[in-house]
């Protein structure tokens, strides 16, 4: 089960989380438009479920799919596609 980034992290962004994550699957929206209404996000395909990044979070914004709501979910796929095709 993949984690998903949540609205706390919104405005914010720290990248305490992408610097311990051993797989590099933490990313920032592309910069196609303003990107600061969005949060960073985890890609589904990358995350190992190591859980590293989740206690490193200074605004507690992640957490585990099955945790989270529907819209972060479906926002955290969407940016993901987004990277892939871009």
């Amino acid at each position: 089960m993949t984690y998903v980034i949540q609205e706390p992290c919104v405005g914010v962004k720290d990248t305490a989380c992408v610097e311990v994550c051993p797989v590099d699957c933490i990313h920032e929206a592309e910069p196609k438009e303003d990107t600061s209404n969005l949060p960073m996000f985890i890609h589904p395909e990358e995350c190992i479920d190591c859980a590293a990044c989740e206690p490193e979070c200074p605004v507690d914004a992640i957490r585990q799919e099955d945790e989270s709501e529907d819209r972060w979910i479906q926002l955290n796929a969407l940016l993901a596609d987004e990277y892939d095709n871009s």
